[in-house]
């Protein structure tokens, strides 16, 4: 989620899908301000287009879930969970009429019940920032799988810096042993973390 990431909704350039501009109109009513932004949801939106099971901690009022929703292709599934109970009932009420999603009012950790995923979006629990733990890779996500970090700024130093210290949430997922992880700008201020999952190695044959 990002500062003022609703907001910036209004200002966006083309159409916005109507899944996602329905979960903006819920952030509105509700003074949620910390949406996913269009550049990031735009990203989603592509992303989602190749996956079959989909994951996202920290729903908000479902707008990055709606350009996840918008993305999926017939026969794909998203669950996503949000530990607040009014941002999950208002985001329920989006995806009311999509068989496809489901909103689950929970603690993060509650989106490894429905594991593994094609597709995992840590835009709540998981990141692995501040106190929280990082979410487990190797058991979240199918081998191929992809993971998805967001809200940074684009790093400009190796290695990474936060308040003038190494940023060791974004070190903990560019070095993870289990996943190919890159940065990938979306714009000046905005940068989001992609990692693929490893495949096992392969056994030697007899």
């Amino acid at each position: 989620m990002s500062l003022d990431g609703t907001r910036a909704h209004a200002t966006a350039s083309g159409a916005l899908p109507p899944l996602v501009a329905d979960a903006v109109r819920a952030a509105e009513r509700l003074g949620f301000g910390y949406s996913c932004r269009p550049e990031h949801g735009r990203l989603l939106q592509a992303l989602a287009a190749g996956a079959t099971r989909i994951g996202e901690t920290g729903t908000g009022c479902g707008v990055g879930l709606a350009w996840l929703a918008s993305g999926m292709r017939p026969g794909a599934v998203a669950v996503s969970v949000e530990r607040d109970p009014v941002r999950a009932a208002a985001a329920a009420e989006v995806f009311a009429e999509q068989d496809d999603v489901t909103v689950i009012r929970s603690d993060w950790t509650a989106i490894a019940d429905h594991a593994p995923y094609d597709l995992l979006v840590l835009d709540g629990g998981g990141q692995g920032k501040g106190d929280g733990l990082p979410a487990d890779p190797e058991r979240l996500l199918r081998p191929g799988g992809v993971l998805v970090v967001d809200d940074f700024t684009p790093s400009r130093t190796w290695p990474p810096l936060h308040d003038g210290r190494p940023d060791e949430a974004r070190l903990h997922w560019l070095t993870h042993p289990a996943l190919h992880t890159v940065e990938l700008p979306l714009a000046p201020d905005l940068a989001v973390l992609l990692g693929t999952r490893r495949f096992p190695p392969t056994k030697p044959g007899p």
